[in-house]
């Protein structure tokens, strides 16, 4: 059986997804697109992969596979684990968006191996490398069905790598996670109570905190203590006045 041709409209499409997706794409290193081709299993087999199906102007599924580096920064951040379909959640937008309005998935995190080999597995299947100098050091996938049979320039909209400010390209350490999103909230306090206690609630009861009046509120960031503060009313709503920012590793004095 004949394997399918890849189209040169294809290949150009798949790299404006790919300069598309490095607009957005948290990394400690300036990366470029390099030569598009045919996806295969093991295009990159260290770090981590995020797959996404999408659908709407065009329909199909993208992989973005990033390197050790941005694995191990959002698994080792002070502020704890952080969520890596998050992170990448953008590019993967990003890439999709080269072929129009679309709606794209939550994402799954994969192996490297396991998200490209599933990909490379359908007809077309193009694969981007993003890479430093001649390392790759991450990959962006791609599989329509079918591929748009119009002008690759269609893509030209978006923005390019090229065109993005030298903070974002160079970011290193802590901040190549500056974009990622995360769970904000705010406690008064806490107690424990018997099943039995908890039954016997009826509205208009009273439950006791462990914190005295006036106390400060915990701002808690994907439930890790990082702030205390004043609560305040901002146009009708509740908010925290921070007064101390909580050190990592003295949460609990």
């Amino acid at each position: 059986m004949t394997a399918p041709t890849i189209t040169a409209p294809q290949l150009a499409l798949a790299r404006n997804a790919a300069e598309a997706a490095l607009g957005v794409l948290p990394t400690s290193r300036p990366l470029v697109a390099a030569e598009p081709m045919t996806a295969t299993s093991d295009a990159l087999t260290e770090g981590q992969a995020v797959t996404a199906r999408f659908s709407g102007a065009a329909s199909g599924e993208v992989v973005v596979v990033v390197g050790q580096d941005l694995a191990d920064a959002l698994r080792e951040s002070p502020l704890g684990e952080l969520d890596l379909t998050a992170a990448v959640r953008p590019a993967l937008e990003a890439a999709a968006r080269v072929f129009g309005p679309v709606v794209l998935d939550p994402g799954v995190v994969m192996e490297p191996q396991v998200a490209l080999s599933a990909l490379a597995a359908k007809d077309d299947a193009v694969a981007v490398p993003l890479v430093e100098g001649n390392q790759i050091r991450a990959v962006l996938a791609l599989a329509l069905n079918p591929w748009p049979s119009g002008d690759p320039g269609m893509g030209g909209n978006v923005a390019r790598r090229e065109a993005s400010p030298p903070a974002m390209q160079l970011r290193g350490g802590l901040d190549m996670l500056q974009d990622v999103e995360m769970e904000v909230s705010a406690e008064l306090g806490r107690t424990r109570m018997s099943v039995r206690e908890l039954l016997s609630l009826t509205p208009g009861a009273i439950v006791e905190l462990d914190r005295a009046a006036g106390s400060p509120a915990d701002l808690l960031v994907n439930g890790r203590l990082i702030a205390r503060g004043e609560v305040v009313v901002v146009d009708e709503n509740f908010g925290i006045r921070v007064t101390e920012i909580v050190a990592p590793g003295t949460e609990r004095e």
